[in-house]
């Protein structure tokens, strides 16, 4: 027996799968930028700097300088990571409390376990008629 979706939360159901795609689209960015932001080997520079810096005050302002972008680069790209995770959560959520469930990018009933039957939220056999 093949289970229907509500034709009452049709249309919630389409609105929070194409939020969920974008939003699973801003997540890969971020979380890229975050691993670039991590990658990024500006400290170094910073450490050679502080070497000079027993001697000069303006080699400690560009060591701290650089120190400053590298960790300003950092916190903010991980922010962002963590916002859109949690905005990915909160939708996780109500799907779930739609008995549906994501699996990369595909929607399934939460009790498919094996994952046989993907749903196409915009397919309108998908849904129990009205009546």
């Amino acid at each position: 027996m093949s289970q229907l979706l509500s034709a009452e939360d049709k249309f919630d159901i389409q609105q929070n799968f194409r939020r969920y795609m974008r939003l699973k689209d801003s997540h890969e960015s971020a979380t890229d930028a975050f691993k670039n932001a991590k990658a990024n080997r500006i400290w170094i520079a910073g450490i050679v700097l502080m070497l000079f810096a027993l001697a000069s005050d303006f080699f400690l302002g560009a060591a701290a300088g650089l120190f400053g972008v590298y960790f300003y680069n950092v916190i903010t790209s991980w922010l962002d990571a963590n916002s859109s995770d949690e905005r990915l959560e909160e939708l996780d959520r109500w799907f779930s409390s739609k008995s549906l469930k994501f699996e990369g990018r595909i929607l399934y009933f939460k009790q498919d376990d094996l994952l046989e039957n993907p749903i196409d939220p915009f397919n309108e056999g998908c849904y129990a008629t009205a009546e």
